[in-house]
Protein backbone atom coordinates (compact mmCIF):
# COMPACT_ATOMS: atom_id res chain seq x y z
CA UNK A 1 0.00 0.00 0.00
CA UNK A 2 1.23 3.24 -0.74
CA UNK A 3 -0.56 6.65 1.33
CA UNK A 4 -0.38 10.09 0.13
CA UNK A 5 -0.48 12.67 2.68
CA UNK A 6 -1.93 15.74 1.17
CA UNK A 7 -0.88 19.35 2.31
CA UNK A 8 -2.70 22.28 1.87
CA UNK A 9 -0.77 25.46 2.48
CA UNK A 10 -2.11 29.20 3.12
CA UNK A 11 0.54 31.89 4.26
CA UNK A 12 2.14 29.19 6.95
CA UNK A 13 5.84 30.02 6.53
CA UNK A 14 6.20 30.45 10.28
CA UNK A 15 5.69 27.08 10.66
CA UNK A 16 5.76 24.64 7.28
CA UNK A 17 9.60 24.10 7.19
CA UNK A 18 8.88 22.01 11.01
CA UNK A 19 6.12 20.68 9.68
CA UNK A 20 6.78 18.86 6.40
CA UNK A 21 10.37 17.64 8.91
CA UNK A 22 8.22 16.10 11.16
CA UNK A 23 6.07 14.34 8.73
CA UNK A 24 8.98 13.06 6.87
CA UNK A 25 10.86 12.45 9.72
CA UNK A 26 7.77 9.66 11.05
CA UNK A 27 8.58 5.71 10.47
CA UNK A 28 5.39 4.53 8.21
CA UNK A 29 4.45 0.68 7.64
CA UNK A 30 4.23 1.88 4.14
CA UNK A 31 5.44 3.73 1.10
CA UNK A 32 4.38 7.32 1.42
CA UNK A 33 3.86 10.44 -0.80
CA UNK A 34 3.56 14.21 0.15
CA UNK A 35 1.16 16.02 -2.15
CA UNK A 36 1.76 20.11 -0.92
CA UNK A 37 -0.66 22.52 -2.35
CA UNK A 38 0.37 26.06 -1.70
CA UNK A 39 -3.02 27.42 -2.15
CA UNK A 40 -1.82 31.15 -3.47
CA UNK A 41 0.64 31.41 -0.31
CA UNK A 42 1.36 35.21 0.38
CA UNK A 43 4.40 34.99 2.03
CA UNK A 44 6.87 33.03 2.09
CA UNK A 45 6.15 29.78 1.49
CA UNK A 46 6.83 29.28 -1.90
CA UNK A 47 10.59 30.15 -1.16
CA UNK A 48 10.24 27.44 1.72
CA UNK A 49 8.78 24.90 -0.85
CA UNK A 50 11.12 25.46 -3.47
CA UNK A 51 14.05 24.51 -1.29
CA UNK A 52 12.91 21.15 -0.78
CA UNK A 53 14.92 17.97 -1.47
CA UNK A 54 13.12 14.81 -0.74
CA UNK A 55 12.07 12.65 -3.61
CA UNK A 56 8.86 11.88 -1.89
CA UNK A 57 8.39 15.58 -1.96
CA UNK A 58 5.69 16.95 -4.86
CA UNK A 59 4.08 20.82 -5.35
CA UNK A 60 1.53 22.56 -6.83
CA UNK A 61 0.85 26.22 -7.09
CA UNK A 62 -2.74 27.72 -7.05
CA UNK A 63 -1.86 31.23 -8.38
CA UNK A 64 -4.81 32.48 -5.99
CA UNK A 65 -6.39 31.46 -2.41
CA UNK A 66 -9.49 28.76 -3.05
CA UNK A 67 -9.61 27.63 -0.15
CA UNK A 68 -8.83 24.17 1.63
CA UNK A 69 -11.39 21.90 -0.31
CA UNK A 70 -10.04 22.99 -3.64
CA UNK A 71 -6.67 22.44 -2.18
CA UNK A 72 -7.48 18.73 -1.79
CA UNK A 73 -9.43 18.49 -5.17
CA UNK A 74 -6.25 19.45 -6.41
CA UNK A 75 -3.90 16.69 -4.32
CA UNK A 76 -6.44 14.03 -4.61
CA UNK A 77 -6.11 14.41 -8.13
CA UNK A 78 -2.15 14.52 -8.68
CA UNK A 79 -1.98 11.53 -6.15
CA UNK A 80 -0.64 8.28 -6.70
CA UNK A 81 -1.38 6.24 -3.68
CA UNK A 82 -3.68 3.64 -2.57
CA UNK A 83 -4.85 5.69 0.63
CA UNK A 84 -4.77 9.02 1.47
CA UNK A 85 -4.78 11.46 4.87
CA UNK A 86 -4.74 14.83 4.86
CA UNK A 87 -2.71 17.00 6.97
CA UNK A 88 -3.03 20.66 7.95
CA UNK A 89 0.22 22.58 7.80
CA UNK A 90 -0.47 24.55 11.17
CA UNK A 91 1.34 22.18 13.83
CA UNK A 92 -1.98 21.34 15.39
CA UNK A 93 -1.71 17.66 14.47
CA UNK A 94 0.62 15.54 15.30
CA UNK A 95 2.31 13.84 12.51
CA UNK A 96 3.66 10.77 14.77
CA UNK A 97 -0.20 9.71 14.69
CA UNK A 98 -0.53 8.82 11.57
CA UNK A 99 0.83 5.47 11.91
CA UNK A 100 -1.89 4.93 14.50
CA UNK A 101 -4.50 5.91 11.99
CA UNK A 102 -3.09 3.50 9.75
CA UNK A 103 -2.64 0.17 12.15
CA UNK A 104 -7.17 -0.26 11.04
CA UNK A 105 -6.38 -0.16 7.69
CA UNK A 106 -3.71 -2.32 7.80
CA UNK A 107 -5.07 -5.25 9.73
CA UNK A 108 -8.37 -5.11 7.95
CA UNK A 109 -10.50 -3.73 10.27
CA UNK A 110 -11.81 -0.13 8.71
CA UNK A 111 -11.63 1.60 5.18
CA UNK A 112 -12.18 4.57 6.49
CA UNK A 113 -10.84 6.18 9.37
CA UNK A 114 -10.93 9.24 11.91
CA UNK A 115 -8.81 11.11 14.28
CA UNK A 116 -10.95 11.84 17.30
CA UNK A 117 -9.00 14.81 19.11
CA UNK A 118 -9.65 15.18 22.83
CA UNK A 119 -9.93 18.78 23.96
CA UNK A 120 -8.46 19.60 27.11
CA UNK A 121 -7.73 23.01 28.56
CA UNK A 122 -4.42 22.97 27.36
CA UNK A 123 -5.24 21.96 24.21
CA UNK A 124 -8.15 23.85 22.95
CA UNK A 125 -8.97 27.52 20.96
CA UNK A 126 -11.92 28.33 23.04
CA UNK A 127 -14.81 26.82 24.53
CA UNK A 128 -17.01 28.27 22.21
CA UNK A 129 -15.18 26.49 19.36
CA UNK A 130 -14.55 23.49 21.13
CA UNK A 131 -18.74 23.70 21.42
CA UNK A 132 -19.19 24.71 18.02
CA UNK A 133 -17.60 21.18 17.31
CA UNK A 134 -19.10 19.13 18.89
CA UNK A 135 -22.84 21.03 17.88
CA UNK A 136 -21.44 20.15 14.36
CA UNK A 137 -20.75 16.36 15.18
CA UNK A 138 -24.19 16.35 17.10
CA UNK A 139 -26.27 17.35 14.58
CA UNK A 140 -24.56 14.86 11.91
CA UNK A 141 -25.07 12.32 14.40
CA UNK A 142 -28.89 13.00 14.81
CA UNK A 143 -29.48 13.95 10.89
CA UNK A 144 -27.36 10.57 9.93
CA UNK A 145 -28.50 8.22 12.78
CA UNK A 146 -24.62 7.60 13.38
CA UNK A 147 -22.71 8.08 16.48
CA UNK A 148 -19.27 9.49 14.87
CA UNK A 149 -17.35 11.91 17.75
CA UNK A 150 -15.47 14.14 15.60
CA UNK A 151 -16.65 15.39 12.38
CA UNK A 152 -14.21 18.37 11.84
CA UNK A 153 -10.98 16.56 12.17
CA UNK A 154 -8.58 16.84 9.64
CA UNK A 155 -7.20 13.22 10.06
CA UNK A 156 -9.31 11.66 7.99
CA UNK A 157 -7.93 8.24 6.36
CA UNK A 158 -9.29 6.78 3.58
CA UNK A 159 -9.49 5.09 -0.24
CA UNK A 160 -8.28 7.85 -2.71
CA UNK A 161 -10.48 6.48 -5.18
CA UNK A 162 -13.45 6.40 -2.39
CA UNK A 163 -12.42 10.58 -1.96
CA UNK A 164 -12.56 10.84 -5.96
CA UNK A 165 -16.19 9.31 -5.96
CA UNK A 166 -17.92 11.92 -3.06
CA UNK A 167 -17.08 14.52 -5.66
CA UNK A 168 -16.45 17.29 -3.11
CA UNK A 169 -17.66 20.33 -4.11
CA UNK A 170 -16.93 22.77 -1.31
CA UNK A 171 -13.90 25.21 -1.56
CA UNK A 172 -13.22 26.05 1.69
CA UNK A 173 -13.76 24.21 5.09
CA UNK A 174 -17.16 23.24 4.88
CA UNK A 175 -15.32 19.95 2.43
CA UNK A 176 -14.90 18.02 6.08
CA UNK A 177 -18.99 18.24 6.76
CA UNK A 178 -19.31 17.34 2.81
CA UNK A 179 -17.06 14.33 3.16
CA UNK A 180 -18.32 13.04 6.60
CA UNK A 181 -22.13 13.45 5.16
CA UNK A 182 -21.21 11.72 1.87
CA UNK A 183 -19.99 8.54 3.95
CA UNK A 184 -22.75 8.57 6.25
CA UNK A 185 -25.24 8.81 3.62
CA UNK A 186 -23.40 5.73 1.90
CA UNK A 187 -23.79 3.79 5.06
CA UNK A 188 -19.91 3.73 5.77
CA UNK A 189 -19.09 4.33 9.35
CA UNK A 190 -15.87 5.63 9.71
CA UNK A 191 -13.37 3.86 12.60
CA UNK A 192 -11.76 6.16 15.29
CA UNK A 193 -8.64 6.44 17.12
CA UNK A 194 -7.88 8.85 19.60
CA UNK A 195 -5.10 11.51 18.22
CA UNK A 196 -3.46 14.56 20.18
CA UNK A 197 -4.21 17.90 19.14
CA UNK A 198 -3.17 21.33 20.19
CA UNK A 199 -4.99 24.18 18.82
CA UNK A 200 -3.46 27.22 17.99
CA UNK A 201 -5.30 30.67 18.64
CA UNK A 202 -6.54 33.86 16.53
CA UNK A 203 -3.25 35.40 17.28
CA UNK A 204 -1.41 32.41 15.71
CA UNK A 205 -2.72 32.23 12.53
CA UNK A 206 -6.12 30.37 13.55
CA UNK A 207 -8.72 30.64 10.44
CA UNK A 208 -11.89 29.01 10.79
CA UNK A 209 -14.69 31.19 12.71
CA UNK A 210 -18.10 30.58 12.90
CA UNK A 211 -18.84 31.00 9.29
CA UNK A 212 -17.42 27.68 8.75
CA UNK A 213 -19.53 26.17 11.39
CA UNK A 214 -22.78 27.72 10.13
CA UNK A 215 -22.05 26.28 6.74
CA UNK A 216 -20.99 23.16 7.98
CA UNK A 217 -24.58 22.47 9.37
CA UNK A 218 -26.03 23.83 5.93
CA UNK A 219 -23.67 21.21 4.29
CA UNK A 220 -24.97 18.67 6.46
CA UNK A 221 -28.63 19.28 5.70
CA UNK A 222 -28.30 19.71 2.11
CA UNK A 223 -26.53 16.72 2.01
CA UNK A 224 -29.37 14.60 3.94
CA UNK A 225 -31.98 15.72 1.98
CA UNK A 226 -30.45 14.73 -1.16
CA UNK A 227 -31.62 12.26 -3.20
CA UNK A 228 -29.86 9.44 -2.75
CA UNK A 229 -30.23 6.49 -4.74
CA UNK A 230 -27.34 7.16 -7.29
CA UNK A 231 -24.60 6.58 -4.20
CA UNK A 232 -25.40 3.29 -4.46
CA UNK A 233 -23.35 2.74 -8.13
CA UNK A 234 -20.83 5.27 -6.67
CA UNK A 235 -19.11 3.37 -4.41
CA UNK A 236 -15.39 2.00 -6.50
CA UNK A 237 -15.02 -1.47 -6.59
CA UNK A 238 -13.62 -2.95 -2.69
CA UNK A 239 -15.85 0.11 -0.55
CA UNK A 240 -17.51 -1.60 1.77
CA UNK A 241 -20.89 0.69 2.28
CA UNK A 242 -24.88 0.08 2.84
CA UNK A 243 -27.02 0.65 -0.26
CA UNK A 244 -28.64 4.43 1.27
CA UNK A 245 -32.16 4.74 1.15
CA UNK A 246 -34.37 6.83 -1.31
Amino acid sequence: MKLSILIPVYNEEERLAEALKLVLGVDYPCDVELVVVNDGSRDGTASILAQIDDARVRVFTHPRNRGKGAAIRTGVKAAEGDYMVIFDADLEYEAADIPRLLAPVLDGRAQVVYGNRTFGSHSSFSFWYVMGNKGITLAANVMYNSYIGDLETCFKVMPVALYRSLRVRSHGFGMEAEVTAKLLRRGIRPYEVPISYSARSREDGKKITWRDGVEALWILGRERVRHARRDAGDLPRGIAGKRPRP
